[in-house]
């Protein structure tokens, strides 16, 4: 249950947000269509008191969906708003039986056989909010919110009383009560289950096999989503290209068996050294990519000078072979919005400090500001980036 409860995991952040304004476009359609029944009611019975609930009630449930529809199509999806918007939708759906029970229509409340197969929309819809708490709490909420308008509604009426007939929905049961709160828990248990599959099938449409870090696919998407998140926010975002120095020496040297290693090495030192929020993906090759939110230049050169001595110090392990052996990376430092506006400029302008660190001699990093170093770094001509002082290779 821990492993169960834990917050959703960051990369799959973005497809709930996703899959909430889905729900959120549905609620807003089916809370207006709804809203025309009272309003019928009303021109046809303008005195009946129960017809002014409705319509205030209707508006309120109008006036919420339509508040977290464009709260989400303007990207302020919180994770707190699927717990919110879950409880509404189930509420909703108790809402719409407990009227009933207003209007002394007690046995429509506990047999109504449309209102009450609204339950497995609500928790259904929980699934594309790719949190499985989500789907717990849809549960429980509907079968407590049941269960009690099933035993207030048996505590203050004698549910198969004649006075009650014709029974439109059957006469009243304990045994099939029980059968419908089962049937919620399975709804529940199942949306559960497909959330955790939907989990493990992304997972693995997002993780490169090798490292273990993010793949090309998934950067492509979250970088767009990040660089908006920085534009709104109006903070720094950075991105960093890396590759390894000199790796295809290496390959031939020691053999693609330590080649893999040296990836996995390296990809789990910079994964380690990151924040957790920070995403670290393979570009292709031995190229990684790194994007650093709210991270101005300064902070991104600084990092980077970490990552790449501690890489310069590793020890890879050398499969079938006595010792251990070393590499270096390269790295270009480029920062929104000073260097860019877009993915692309950000990705070109660090692919350029990238081929200029390559041809100042490796092993070091090239950005907007000069990285904290003992020596006199290296500087471009008519370039505002800096470099670190070369530092000396081992291949």
């Amino acid at each position: 249950m821990r492993r169960i409860w834990q917050p959703t995991d960051a990369f799959l952040l973005s497809a709930g947000a996703k899959g909430e304004l889905l729900i959120a476009r549905i609620r807003l359609l089916l809370t207006a269509l709804l809203l025309l029944i009272p309003l019928n009611a009303y021109i046809s019975y303008p005195d009946a008191r129960e017809n002014y609930v409705g319509i205030a009630v209707s508006l309120g449930s109008v006036a919420f969906a339509l508040a977290v529809y464009l709260a989400v199509r303007r990207e302020h999806h919180r994770p707190w708003l699927g717990f919110a918007t879950t409880i509404f939708d189930v509420t909703s759906v108790s809402a719409a039986l407990a009227a009933f029970m207003l209007l002394d229509q007690p046995l429509t409340a506990v047999n109504s056989k449309v209102v009450f197969e609204a339950y497995f929309l609500a928790i259904g819809a929980t699934a594309l909010r790719y949190d499985v708490r989500t789907c717990f709490l849809a549960g429980a909420l509907a079968l407590a919110q049941y269960m009690g308008i099933v035993a207030y509604a048996d505590a203050h009426w004698d549910l198969n009383s004649p006075a009650l007939a014709p029974y439109t929905y059957g006469t009243f049961e304990w045994g099939a009560q029980i059968s419908r709160l089962m049937l919620l828990f399975i709804a529940a248990l199942l949306s559960a289950t497909i959330v955790v599959r939907a989990h493990q099938l992304r997972r693995l449409s997002a993780i490169d096999r090798l490292t273990g870090l993010f793949n090309r696919g998934y950067f492509d998407e979250r970088v767009e989503a990040e660089l908006s998140r920085a534009r709104r926010g109006q903070q720094p975002l950075s991105l960093v290209m890396i590759d390894v120095d000199h790796f295809k020496r290496f390959n031939d040297r020691y053999g693609h068996a330590a080649g893999d290693t040296a990836l996995r090495t390296i990809a789990a030192l910079v994964r380690n050294m990151v924040r957790r929020h920070d995403i670290v993906s393979r570009y292709g090759g031995e190229e990684f990519v790194v994007v650093l939110p709210e991270t101005s230049a300064d902070a991104a050169v600084e990092k980077l000078e970490s990552i790449r001595a501690a890489v310069e110090a590793a020890a890879i392990r050398l499969p079938r072979q006595q010792g251990s052996g070393s590499l270096t990376i390269s790295a270009g430092v480029s920062t929104f919005p000073a260097d860019g506006v877009t993915t692309d400029d950000l990705l070109d302008e660090a692919d350029a400090r990238l081929f200029r660190a390559k041809k100042s001699g490796r092993n070091r990093v090239i950005g907007r500001v000069p990285a904290p170093v003992a020596s006199p770094a290296a500087v471009a001509p008519n370039s505002r980036s800096t470099a670190a002082a070369p530092r000396r290779e081992r291949v």
